[in-house]
C-alpha cells in the first residue's frame, strides 16, 4: 500500500499500480504531464499556454509560461491553451480562463464539484465530454501505460473556441452551455 494526497487534501491508502492508474495514484504526484500530442494536433494553433511543463518534447502553443514563470501572475494574450495543475488549484486557472475568455481548458469531468459549478458551468461557453480516458505523457514524452483513470473534458470559453471544438474530430458530446461571443 501507498499513501498519497487525494484532490482534496486528505491523505489516502493507495494500491501500486504501473503507469497512471489515476490522477490520485502516487505516480500522479508529479506536478507535470503534457497533454497527448494528437489531441492538441485536432484543436488548432494556440498562442499561450500558461502552465505549460518546464521540460516538453512538443510545444503546446506559440508560446509558454511555465512553473518558474508564474503563467497566472503575467499577462495573457491570444488564444489560450489551459491544461492545469490537476487538484485544488485548477480552480485558480478554470478562474483566469473565463475571465480572459479566449481559453480552451482540459480538467477531469468531476461535475459536482465546487469548481465545476463556479468554472465551468456557471462561466464557460460550452463543454466537449470526452470519449474514453486519455492517456497523458510524462516530460520524457512517452505515452503512460495507464489511462488517467478518469473521463475528461474540453471546456471552451467562447464560440469561436466551441466551433473548434464541433469541427476538431475529438470524439465525444459537445453540450453547449451559453451563447457568450
Amino acid at each position: 500500500m501507498v499513501w498519497a494526497w487525494n484532490p482534496h487534501n486528505t491523505i489516502v491508502k493507495m494500491s501500486r499500480r504501473k503507469g497512471i492508474g489515476s490522477h490520485q495514484s502516487a505516480k500522479m504526484l508529479k506536478d507535470e504531464w503534457l497533454t497527448p500530442p494528437d489531441l492538441l494536433e485536432k484543436l488548432e494553433a494556440f498562442d499561450l499556454d500558461p502552465c505549460a511543463p518546464i521540460v516538453r518534447p512538443w510545444d503546446m502553443a506559440k508560446n509558454h509560461y511555465t512553473k518558474k514563470d508564474d503563467g497566472l501572475s503575467k499577462t495573457w494574450e491570444g488564444r489560450v491553451w489551459c491544461n492545469p495543475p490537476y487538484g485544488l488549484q485548477a480552480n485558480k486557472w478554470l478562474k483566469r480562463c473565463a475571465e480572459h475568455k479566449n481559453a480552451m481548458a482540459l480538467i477531469f469531468a468531476r461535475t459536482e464539484t465546487v469548481m465545476f459549478f463556479s468554472q465551468v458551468w456557471e462561466k464557460a461557453h460550452s463543454i466537449l465530454f470526452l470519449k474514453g480516458r486519455l492517456h497523458f505523457y510524462p516530460v520524457d514524452g512517452k505515452r503512460a501505460k495507464a489511462n488517467a483513470g478518469g473521463p475528461s473534458v474540453l471546456i471552451s470559453y467562447n464560440s469561436y473556441n466551441t466551433g473548434v471544438l464541433h469541427d476538431s474530430g475529438v470524439e465525444g458530446h459537445l453540450v453547449i452551455l451559453k451563447n457568450q461571443t
